[in-house]
Parts: structure tokens; C-alpha cells; sequence
């Protein structure tokens, strides 16, 4: 017979083998706690949806960023959905004049992406979407950034580390138009400002210039790109620090005053350089980014009122965000945080171990089983040893609660149960196990 063949996971994907799967749920973990905290219901969608759903609004360009594909023997052009929004906007469509306002809704599907691959972009990843359809005011925004940062904040990481860089396309169109950006390119413009940091300086200059800009209009876009304003030093100052009328921030001054009710302004900066390039965002826009500038964008979202109705659905104000778990993950494990992932995860409440006698392997299984049927997470050792030094490492190794052990003592019916954490041991009856062990975690 000749030798297996080799199989590698696909480039751009990834394995979770248990270590990874714990930091996965503890960062799902969060993202569910702090969707219900704030009302949030969830959803989920198709994995792979009709292609024009996404080139009806992004174009034919968009296909060579995706999966797409054709059933054998059919016509019809599906693809791996690359983001969750123009399903949200599908789906809420259908809903109709029927769906209660406002709706509320999250959801963390898995998302695919045709890219190269690149540090904290994946061709394939965990995205927590949370959107708000029917609410047309900064209340909103102000509700799904709220949501954004208690789930940051449930994962140890606080405004230290990470910063919510709010903006708004109208202010921003305003900003492009002052410095000579036409109105027929504003859309290209808003693409490369946000393409901004993932180019070299001299492309970002020679893209901008075909845009109409000259020199002095190129470095000073370059400029208000890279300024940050303290969300606390209030949104009015946008328009004296970049020159704009107050008109051009009403939204934003407004946004402040719900922020700052929910304690948020700490955490938050105004930054006209995010404008966010996919073209059905309508107002306030925002990114959240870690203070060293070492990532991608750990979220991303804003308001795009007009999306549900593209779809066929009812006119609709609607704002929402999406976090990956891929920069997330990197984030959390660079500030030590992703420990806390295991300490979030299951323990065993008992681990049996086995003398090795014929009474004590006859009763290991059956025991076992009953434990496990009265509600408790219980493990033994697959291994052959029946050495207990070597069976107390494996049950202090998997985090386990307590030790059973069945020795001599079940000649009379009776067990030693030791407790792991303090060291406590002691004999009783068999038949009081489970009470014993059900006490003690509750103490």
C-alpha cells in the first residue's frame, strides 16, 4: 500500500485546535453578553448568497474579491458572502412594512474573502455584526458604539488600548470639496482616503493628484488624515480645527451629547480621516483602532440609511458595526489578555482515577456515567497506565475541580475525594458523591 497522501489547510484559513477554539468562544462570549446587555437579538444568514447582491451596489469589480461560483449544470452566479450587511439589508427588506421598529439585531457569521492574505486579514473569518434598522437619529450611532465598547471592555481591553475614531462623510465630502475634489469623484476620493495607511506615501500622492489635487492640496488632505481630536475637546472644534462651517458637524455635535450621556467621550476621537470606502455608508462613520497603530482596524462601521431600500425594501434609517476575531485575537494575545480565555473554560467538576483493580475498573465507566447524567463534567484517563502519580498530573493538567479516586477503600463501599484547590481529601461513602462534590463547588 503506498504511503497517505499530504493534505495542507487552504492559504488565508485556519485551524482551531482547542487552545485557539477557547480564545474563539471567549471573544464570542463577549460579543454575545454585550449584544443582549444592550437588547440586541440574533440572526444569521446564508453562507453564500446570490452574486448581485453584492454588485448591485459595489459593481463588477467586487467579483474578483470574492468566492463566487456556479452549481454544476446551472446559470445562476452565487458567492461566499464577503460581509454580513447587504444580507442584513436582504433580509430586512423582506420583513417589509411587518418588521417592528426599531429592530435590533446581531449576528457573527463566518465571512470570505479572494484576497492575499495579510496580517490580520484572512481570506476567512469570525465577524461580529450588530445592526439598529429604524432609528434615524445619533442616539443610534451612539447606542451600537456603546455596544462596541462593553464587549472591549468584557475582554480586558480599555480606551488604553484601543480608540473609537469617529467621523462623517458629510463633513468629510465637505473637506474634499474645500480642497478641490469634485463632486462625480468624491466616491474615489473617500475609497482612497481610506485606503490611506495600506499605501506607500508616494502612491497616495500620485492617486490623490489625479484626482485634481495639487501639492499644497495633497499634503493638506495628508494632514487632516492624520489628525485626532479628543472626543472631549467637543465636535465643534472639527470645524475651527479644519476650517469648515459648524453646519458641516451639526450631526456630529449632536452625536457627542448621546455619547457623553452613556460616559463614552474618554474612549472616542474625532478623526475626519476615516471616511470608510465602501460607498453605502450615509453619515456618521467610525473605526475602532488600537493606540500603537500596530493593526487594521479592530471594527468598522456608521450609518447607511439608504441600503434596505436598494434592496426593495421600505425607506429606512439604519447604522451598525462589524469586529473580526482575526485582528481582535492578535490584539487580545499581544496585551496578555487572551489568558483569560482559559481561565473561562470548562472544568472538569471530577476526575476519576482507578487504582487498577478489577473492582475499581469495573466501577469507573458506571460511575462515571452517573455523574455525567446528574449534570457534572466529568473525566477519567484513555491511557493504559494506572499509575495515580501519573493520573493526578493528567486531572491537575485539564484545570479539574476535584479527584475521585477508587482504591482499596471500595471494598466498603467508600471513595477519596480530594479537592484540587486546597488540597483537602477525604474518605466517604460512594453514594454521597455527588452531594459532596455539588457542595463544594457551590462553596
Amino acid at each position: 500500500m503506498s504511503p497517505g497522501r499530504s493534505f495542507q489547510r487552504p492559504k488565508g484559513m485556519r485551524d482551531f485546535l482547542p487552545e485557539a477554539m477557547m480564545l474563539r468562544s471567549h471573544i464570542e462570549s463577549a460579543w454575545r453578553e454585550a449584544s443582549i446587555r444592550h437588547g440586541f437579538e440574533e440572526i444569521d444568514g446564508p453562507t453564500f448568497e446570490h452574486l448581485d447582491l453584492y454588485t448591485v451596489k459595489s459593481g463588477d469589480g467586487i467579483v474578483s474579491e470574492l468566492f463566487s461560483f456556479q452549481r454544476a449544470g446551472g446559470n445562476t452566479d452565487f458567492a461566499l458572502r464577503p460581509e454580513f450587511t447587504p444580507t442584513l439589508a436582504r433580509m430586512a427588506a423582506a420583513q417589509g412594512r411587518s418588521m417592528a421598529l426599531p429592530t435590533k439585531w446581531f449576528a457573527m457569521p463566518d465571512l470570505f474573502r479572494a484576497e492575499r492574505p495579510q496580517k490580520g486579514r484572512l481570506r476567512e473569518h469570525r465577524q461580529w455584526n450588530v445592526d439598529c434598522i429604524g432609528l434615524p437619529g445619533p442616539d443610534a450611532d451612539a447606542e451600537v458604539i456603546a455596544v462596541a465598547i462593553t464587549a472591549l471592555r468584557l475582554l480586558g481591553l480599555t480606551s488604553d488600548d484601543v480608540r473609537v475614531r469617529i467621523s462623517h462623510r458629510g463633513a468629510a465630502a465637505a473637506l474634499l470639496e474645500a480642497l478641490g475634489v469634485p463632486a462625480h469623484q468624491m466616491d474615489d476620493a473617500f475609497t482612497l482616503v481610506d485606503r490611506r495607511g495600506k499605501m506607500p506615501s508616494q502612491e497616495f500622492q500620485a492617486q490623490a493628484a489625479g484626482l485634481g489635487l495639487d501639492a499644497p492640496a495633497v499634503q493638506r488632505l495628508d494632514d487632516i488624515a492624520a489628525t485626532r481630536i479628543p472626543a472631549t475637546q467637543g465636535a465643534a472644534s472639527i470645524a475651527g480645527t479644519h476650517g469648515l462651517p459648524e453646519s458641516a458637524v451639526a450631526d456630529l455635535v449632536e452625536l457627542e451629547g448621546h455619547l457623553a450621556a452613556r460616559g463614552l467621550l474618554d474612549a472616542c476621537d474625532w478623526d475626519l480621516g476615516i471616511v470608510r470606502g465602501l460607498a453605502y455608508y450615509t453619515g456618521t462613520v467610525w473605526e475602532i483602532h488600537d493606540v500603537a497603530g500596530d493593526h487594521r482596524a479592530v471594527a468598522g462601521g456608521g450609518r447607511y440609511d439608504q441600503l434596505v431600500s436598494l434592496f426593495g425594501g421600505p425607506d429606512l434609517p439604519a447604522c451598525g458595526f462589524g469586529m473580526g476575531d482575526v485582528v481582535l485575537g492578535l490584539l487580545l494575545q499581544e496585551k496578555g489578555l487572551a489568558d483569560a480565555a482559559m481561565a473561562a473554560a470548562p472544568r472538569p467538576d471530577v476526575f476519576i482515577v482507578s487504582s487498577g483493580s478489577d473492582e475499581a475498573e469495573a466501577r469507573l465507566v458506571p460511575l462515571a456515567t452517573s455523574l455525567r447524567d446528574n449534570g457534572f463534567h466529568v473525566r477519567h484517563t484513555h491511557k493504559a497506565t494506572r499509575n495515580i502519580g501519573k493520573q493526578l498530573r493528567e486531572a491537575s493538567g485539564c484545570n479539574a475541580r476535584h479527584v475521585l479516586i477508587l482504591g482499596d477503600e471500595l471494598q466498603q463501599g467508600d471513595v477519596t475525594l480530594k479537592n484540587l484547590a486546597t488540597g483537602d481529601q477525604s474518605i466517604m461513602p460512594l453514594a454521597d458523591i455527588a452531594v459532596a462534590i455539588g457542595r463544594s463547588d457551590a462553596d
